[in-house]
């Protein structure tokens, strides 16, 4: 039988943003903007800073969803899908291509907390298919550390580190969302960024008033948009949250009936990832005895199968 820690009980059903923070049309000042924002980050704040046991799942399907977004930035096809085949598909500790590699460019993100250096951003850029020299990250540093001491709100010195990387690098804009949810994170004091601006970067709100080009870091009117853009962001992030709590609270709650010696293992991964392959193998468990577990925990209604195929199988919450 698994032994569950208490600390991992879920918490009370995760907040959501307030209805009229959602109205319809946006908001129709720069000064609604901002205000409507606030009340939208209040709402994330209270999310990211809770210990649910699914927190790290959490973060890691907004990575998807991010990296998905990007996708479209950088002008290639790979949906959610094959994202995620690119990552988990692949022989252990091989290249996962492109696609893959800006996946875990955003799953980096979400993992550690929202501190930048030059030696993680080099990293960073590598995997975004970018090529920023020592001289140039060093003064990114010093650039995303001023923002961090000039207490400009949250909101607008995610849109002026963004900003001034297209301004720098036009060809960066990716690297650009990348660090507005850091500094992002950095601005309110959260111990984990969380993947979510760039999933609006092709919404409405993110084009000129007459519906014409999409509105770019730096352009007229890219601040506001980014306050009502982090508005549907969070709201989408919060109804993500929603769905997982209830998901983690039944894998919990079947969790005791499970047998197989490393059924703990393959939890803590469901709570912690987004997907985790079926043909699992650990130091407890087979790949045998990893396929009769997830076939178990799906007749108890415990997870969800992602891929939609019969082999190569990956499940999650």
């Amino acid at each position: 039988m698994i032994r569950l820690d208490p600390a991992t009980a879920n918490p009370a059903a995760p907040p959501t943003v307030p209805a009229w923070a959602l109205a319809a049309g946006g908001a129709s000042s720069d000064a609604d903007a901002a205000f409507q924002a606030g009340a939208a980050l209040a709402t994330l704040d209270t999310l990211t800073r809770t210990q649910a046991s699914w927190a790290g799942a959490w973060r890691q399907r907004q990575a998807l969803k991010s990296a998905a977004a990007s996708m479209r930035l950088v002008g290639r096809s790979e949906d959610e899908a094959a994202l995620r085949d690119a990552w988990l598909l692949r022989p252990a500790g091989a290249d996962p291509g492109p696609a893959g590699a800006i996946l875990g460019a955003w799953r980096q993100l979400a993992a550690h907390p929202p501190i930048a250096h030059a030696d993680r951003l080099e990293k960073i850029v590598d995997q975004l298919g970018l090529h920023w020299d020592g001289a140039a990250l060093a003064d990114l540093c010093t650039q995303i550390e001023h923002l961090a001491t000039s207490r400009r709100s949250a909101p607008f010195a995610a849109a002026a580190i963004a900003a001034h990387i297209v301004a720098t690098r036009p060809d960066s804009e990716l690297l650009a969302w990348w660090l507005a949810d850091l500094v992002l994170a950095q601005s309110l004091r959260w111990p984990r960024p969380l993947p979510f601006l760039v999933t609006q970067v092709f919404s409405p709100t993110f084009r000129s008033e007459s519906g014409g080009k999409r509105i770019r870091p730096g352009e007229k009117n890219f601040e506001r948009a980014v306050c009502v853009a982090l508005v549907q962001a969070a709201a989408e992030a919060c109804r993500l949250g929603g769905e997982l709590s209830r998901r983690a609270e039944r894998l919990l709650a079947v969790a005791p009936k499970l047998r197989a010696k490393g059924a703990g293992d393959v939890i803590f991964l469901l709570l912690n990832e987004d997907a985790v392959s079926g043909s699992l193998v650990t130091k407890n468990l087979s790949r045998f005895a990893a396929r009769r577990l997830f076939e178990r925990l799906q007749q108890l209604d415990a997870v969800r199968e992602l891929s939609g195929r019969t082999t190569f199988r990956l499940f999650g919450l």
